[in-house]
């Protein structure tokens, strides 16, 4: 009779784990609206982000960026999103542009860098912010 191996998931297999559920908890409809859907996703995607996973790079800066209140949070939220957006991820970029455009960072000339970085990667939604700078 054969021997069942077992055998232990690897690091990456675990790390795609934690990015498909953190990813599907942030894009359900209803669970992504919950604060603790978006808390568990965020604990999901910091491994991920700081092996320099650009995908949990930029969902995790939007998430710091838009649903923590402490400056610390969304510092390390802005780093994140600079990060995935260097790497060409086009949703950072577009984000970078809204959050550069807002009152409190107004800083018009990195917003407009990172909105034409999105919008060279096809986001009719930063072709449009760019037209209202």
């Amino acid at each position: 009779m054969p021997r069942a191996s077992l055998t232990l998931p690897s690091r990456s297999t675990d790390q795609r784990w934690s990015l498909h559920v953190a990813l599907w908890l942030l894009d359900s409809p209803r669970l992504g609206q919950l604060a603790w859907a978006k808390h568990l996703a965020g604990r999901l995607l910091k491994q991920p982000a700081r092996q320099g996973v650009v995908l949990a790079q930029s969902r995790l800066g939007q998430l710091l960026c838009r649903d923590c209140g402490n400056a610390r949070d969304r510092r390390i939220g802005v780093e994140l999103l600079r990060q995935a957006a260097r790497s060409g991820d086009r949703r950072a970029q577009l984000e970078l542009g809204r959050l550069y455009r807002q009152p409190r960072s107004l800083e018009p000339l990195q917003a407009r860098h990172w909105l034409q970085q999105a919008a060279a990667q096809g986001s009719h939604e930063a072709q449009r912010l760019l037209n209202n700078l």
